[in-house]
C-alpha cells in the first residue's frame, strides 16, 4: 500500500461521494464511502511535509491549488444548495501550517497554531473545518505509533459526529435515535482509512504528486456537468 495506491484510493471514494450529489441531489449512501477520503488526502499531507525537498514550493502549490480549485468547489456546492465555505485544500493548507509550527518551533506553539487555525476555519467554514485542521496535524504527531494514531483520530471522528448527534437531543429521544442511526455508518466509514493507512509501507510508488491537485477542481466541474445531465 504505497502512497500512490492510497491517493487513487482516495480520489475515486471522493468521486463516488460527490457524484452521489449530482444523482440524488442529497445525501445518499455513495457518501457513506465517500468519507474514506479525508482521512487519506490528510495524512498524505503529513507525508508529504516528512519527505518533500522544498517546503517553500509544497506550501505555495498546495495554497495556488486551492484558489484554482475554489470556483469549481462553490459550482459543485451548488448542486446541493448549501451554503458554500472554503474547499477542502484550504483546510490541508491549515493543517500543513499546523504541522509546521509544531516541527518546527515546539509542540505548544503546534497545538495553539492548530487550534487558532482551526477557529479560523471554522468561521470562514472550511470544509472539514477544525476537525480536518486537527487530524492533520495529528496524523504528522502520531506518525511513527500508529496505536496512537488509531486512538486520537478515532477520538477525533466521534466528538466530531458525535457532537452532530447531541444537537439533536432536544428535538426529543425520537429524533435523537433517528439522527444517531444516520450518523454512526459515517462514523465508521470514517474510521475505514485507518485500515489502509496502517498498511502504508511508506514508499512512494509511481510519481502522483499532482493526481490530487488535478483531480481535485476538474473531478468537482464534471460532477457540476453530470447534474445537469441528470
Amino acid at each position: 500500500m504505497n502512497a500512490f495506491v492510497l491517493k487513487i484510493i482516495a480520489c475515486i471514494t471522493m468521486f463516488i461521494d460527490h457524484i452521489g450529489y449530482a444523482i440524488f441531489n442529497d445525501t445518499s449512501y455513495f457518501n457513506y464511502i465517500g468519507r474514506i477520503a479525508f482521512p487519506i488526502f490528510s495524512f498524505q499531507i503529513s507525508e508529504g511535509y516528512i519527505h518533500t525537498k522544498n517546503l517553500k514550493k509544497y506550501l505555495i502549490r498546495l495554497f495556488m491549488f486551492a484558489i484554482i480549485s475554489q470556483i469549481p468547489y462553490m459550482l459543485f456546492t451548488s448542486i446541493i444548495n448549501d451554503n458554500w465555505g472554503l474547499n477542502v485544500i484550504f483546510t490541508l493548507f491549515f493543517g500543513l501550517i499546523s504541522i509546521i509550527a509544531y516541527d518546527r518551533y515546539n509542540k505548544f506553539v503546534g497545538i495553539v497554531a492548530c487550534i487558532f487555525l482551526g477557529i479560523i476555519s471554522e468561521f470562514l467554514h472550511f470544509d472539514y473545518g477544525f476537525y480536518g485542521v486537527a487530524v492533520t496535524l495529528l496524523f504528522y504527531v502520531f506518525n511513527t505509533n500508529k496505536i496512537l494514531l488509531i486512538i486520537s483520530f478515532s477520538i477525533a471522528t466521534i466528538a466530531k459526529y458525535g457532537y452532530s448527534i447531541l444537537s439533536y437531543y432536544k428535538y426529543g429521544l425520537a429524533v435523537f435515535r433517528i439522527a444517531f442511526s444516520y450518523y454512526v455508518p459515517f462514523v465508521l466509514c470514517t474510521l475505514v482509512p485507518l485500515i489502509l493507512i496502517c498498511l502504508y509501507n511508506k514508499k512512494k510508488g509511481p510519481n502522483s504528486r499532482y493526481i490530487l491537485y488535478l483531480f481535485y477542481p476538474l473531478h468537482m466541474l464534471l460532477v457540476y456537468t453530470i447534474s445537469f445531465i441528470i
